[in-house]
């Protein structure tokens, strides 16, 4: 009797992990998943990285999933002329360019986002990338 009901608990617990797992992968991570799916990437149309002359390193607060990842590019994405590589591990973020760029307008795209601009290093034409 007693190995039954461990058994029934044992398969309690893994179909938990199982469920949670999979919601994780479909719907991200507890900050960004709510019942809804990621939203759709944005995909930037010229990935030619001689056309953006301009390249910034960003500093970003408040990134904690894949979800924030892609967040995050597709509100860059959605702006003309910017092509954004987030990194989630460094929380970073390199942006490139076809126009020079200020500070006020990167971090409001960033706000527009729900994060934090924390810095923004101007890597000049050809710079980083």
């Amino acid at each position: 009797m007693g190995t039954i009901i461990m058994c029934v608990v044992l398969a309690a617990v893994i179909g938990a992990a199982v469920y949670g797992t999979i919601r994780k992968i479909k719907y991200g991570s507890s900050c960004c998943g709510g019942k809804d799916p990621m939203p759709a990437k944005v995909k930037v149309k010229d990935k030619n990285k001689s056309n953006y002359p301009y390249t910034y390193l960003l500093k970003v607060d408040g990134m904690h999933c894949s979800g924030c990842v892609r967040k995050l590019e597709n509100a860059f994405h959605s702006e003309d002329g910017l092509w954004a590589i987030v990194s989630l591990e460094k929380k970073e973020v390199i942006l490139r360019s076809k126009k020079e760029l200020e500070r006020k307008s990167v971090g409001k795209v960033v706000a527009s986002a729900g994060f934090t601009l924390l810095d923004f290093e101007v890597n000049g034409p050809g710079g980083r990338g």
